[in-house]
């Protein structure tokens, strides 16, 4: 399984979410923290310590994992590329709320894998 994660409050509902699904399919995950390559300024690429205390928080969960950050043009096809490797059986992403005009102007990355995968993707919002 892969799950999209953001160190806020979106990303964590995405891992309680997908930790529940992976102890009922017996299934791994794999994390996926990316951004378009701004990570300097983007809030949603986690640092170090984030990081840290996402390894903690998975680890006592006993469910296997890995944890995977990249940096490329679209966060989207990070996920999607990452799904299609492992040959994901399930995609979790968190939803954002945004007006139309913020969807024109940002996009939705929940939207891009919903619509792109190969696999179910649940999509869940804290």
């Amino acid at each position: 399984m892969v799950v999209s994660w953001s160190p806020d409050d979106f990303g964590r509902t995405a891992i309680e979410h997908a930790v529940s699904e992976a102890r009922l399919r017996s299934a791994s995950l794999v994390v996926v923290n990316a951004t378009r390559g701004d990570s300097l300024v983007d809030d949603h690429y986690a640092r170090g310590s984030q990081v840290e205390d996402l390894r903690r928080v998975l680890t006592e969960t006993a469910v296997p994992f890995e944890i995977r950050q990249s940096m490329g043009s679209d966060i989207a096809d990070q996920v999607l590329d990452v799904a299609e490797e492992v040959a994901a059986t399930l995609i979790v992403v968190a939803v954002h709320r945004r007006s139309p005009v913020g969807k024109l102007i940002m996009g939705s990355v929940a939207q891009r894998v919903i619509l792109g995968a190969d696999c179910p993707v649940i999509a869940v919002k804290p």
